[in-house]
């Protein structure tokens, strides 16, 4: 199991309703993103990460090993603005705004990333699915993910077990054999989950598969009550935004 499932299955907010945690999240995404990124996407951020860290019970670790990664990608991105290329000669040099456009578009993607994190560590993803085709999600389309994120964990753990085998072997001691060991390790790969994915097919066909996967749910109840107390959060950090940003009064 991932790290990110594993935590999610042992979050507080395990039995909240995804729709729930869906409206703080996914509203605090949104200011993130549409409101100006000072003070919004900061308030965002904070809004998402002090839920996640406090009331959701997420481990701060697991949650710095999630976000390191990606973190460095828009890091990296971001670089790329502060410089202009031009000229017939295509000169390099520094971008009169790049500076403050690489710190919007840093903060933005960084509090939508802790957001959408914050949701992930909170919420099984073998509980939400089945949910999505009640808001019209086309049901093909939430099995075709559905079977995927199962086939992921074979794939994993095929791999991990390919790995050590041929770690005994003492098939990463050099460049060389490295290579070798990693193309035969993606080989077999493709092979196993081919017929791993064949394999799966007959075994639905077999039990009478017409193209709808029944799964069991657990029943968490959705009160109003709670939906609007998870939006208001976004509604409070999009306020303080626009009287902070342009003065508004209420």
């Amino acid at each position: 199991m991932l790290a990110i499932d594993a935590a999610a299955y042992r979050s507080p907010w395990r039995r909240v309703h995804p729709a729930v945690k869906g409206a703080f999240f996914g509203g605090l995404i949104v200011c993130a993103l549409a409101l100006p990124a000072w003070p919004g996407a900061a308030l965002a951020a904070v809004a998402a990460l002090a839920a996640a860290l406090g009331p959701a019970g997420v481990p701060p670790r697991a949650f710095a090993r999630a976000a390191w990664a990606p973190l460095a990608f828009i890091l990296t991105g971001a670089v790329t603005l502060l410089v202009s290329v031009g000229g017939s000669a295509g000169t390099v040099a520094w971008a009169p705004d790049g500076a403050a456009r690489a710190a919007e578009i840093s903060a933005r993607a960084a509090a939508a990333l802790v957001c959408q994190l914050g949701f992930a560590f909170t919420t099984p993803l073998a509980e939400l699915l089945p949910r999505l085709t009640r808001i019209g999600l086309p049901a093909a389309l939430v099995e075709v993910v559905a079977l995927v994120y199962r086939m992921l964990f074979v794939v994993l753990d095929t791999s991990r077990r390919i790995g050590t085998g041929q770690a005994a072997r003492l098939g990463y001691s050099g460049w060389n054999a490295r290579l070798r060991s990693l193309g035969s390790l993606g080989a077999a790969l493709f092979i196993h989950s081919y017929d791993r994915a064949r394999r799966m097919q007959h075994g639905l066909e077999c039990r009478g598969y017409t193209g709808d996967l029944r799964v069991l749910l657990e029943p968490l109840p959705l009160r109003p009550a709670a939906v609007a107390a998870a939006a208001g959060v976004p509604l409070l950090v999009a306020a303080a935004t626009l009287t902070y940003a342009y003065g508004v009064r209420p």
